[in-house]
């Protein structure tokens, strides 16, 4: 339990940093600057498993969180401006 929340923080924290980061706007707003950063670091935790950098159960730290953050943000900005 104490990790999800823990999770939920970091995410929300390299949300903000990847909207700060990423050029462009949309997706703004506390859930979705949360989603954003929570789904960051889900993504970053399981690309890192899956690449072994990070042990089974291990979640990605600041820095991949806020990666895997403004990465999602970017393949957003960019699906969003070829429509």
């Amino acid at each position: 339990m104490h990790l999800l929340i823990l999770t939920a923080l970091i995410g929300f924290l390299a949300g903000l940093v990847a909207r700060w980061i990423t050029p462009g706007c949309g997706l703004t707003g506390f859930i979705l600057t949360t989603m954003l950063g929570v789904a960051g670091a889900l993504a970053a935790s399981f690309l890192g498993q899956l690449l072994r950098w990070y042990q089974p159960g291990q979640s990605a730290g600041w820095i991949g969180a806020m990666m895997g953050a403004v990465i999602l943000l970017a393949g957003h900005h960019l699906m969003m401006r070829e429509r």
